[in-house]
């Protein structure tokens, strides 16, 4: 029996960095742009709730495929276990995010 794949994404978005767990990562069909959907959150199995948690599993709630800019995205690691998907303030520690634009239209110079 083959065990379903599991991925951990990291991305920045307005100035914070997101951690996720999907089931599908790939190249989307929009130019420069990383598909991931089927995203997994923890199941509530205690009283005790993580307030990180239910804010981005808030934010995710009816999302069932996203796509995040090539150039925010940190890393992605397929992993063995789930771990908790959270939100954290961007402390700029040795991250730094590609210039940009990656690529613009029509700008040829001949």
């Amino acid at each position: 029996m083959s065990k379903k794949k599991l991925y951990r994404v990291v991305f920045m978005s307005q100035g914070q960095v997101y951690e996720i767990y999907a089931r599908k990562v790939g190249q989307g069909d929009l130019f420069g742009f990383v598909e991931v959907e089927q995203l997994v959150f923890g199941e509530r199995t205690t009283v005790v709730v993580d307030p990180s948690e239910e804010k981005i599993k808030t934010e995710f709630e009816h999302v069932t495929r996203t796509y995040l800019p090539m150039h925010s995205i940190i890393r992605i690691d397929e992993v063995d276990k789930q771990g908790a998907s959270k939100i954290s303030k961007f402390e700029g520690s040795n991250i730094a995010q590609f210039p940009m634009p990656i690529y613009t239209p029509g700008d040829s110079k001949k």
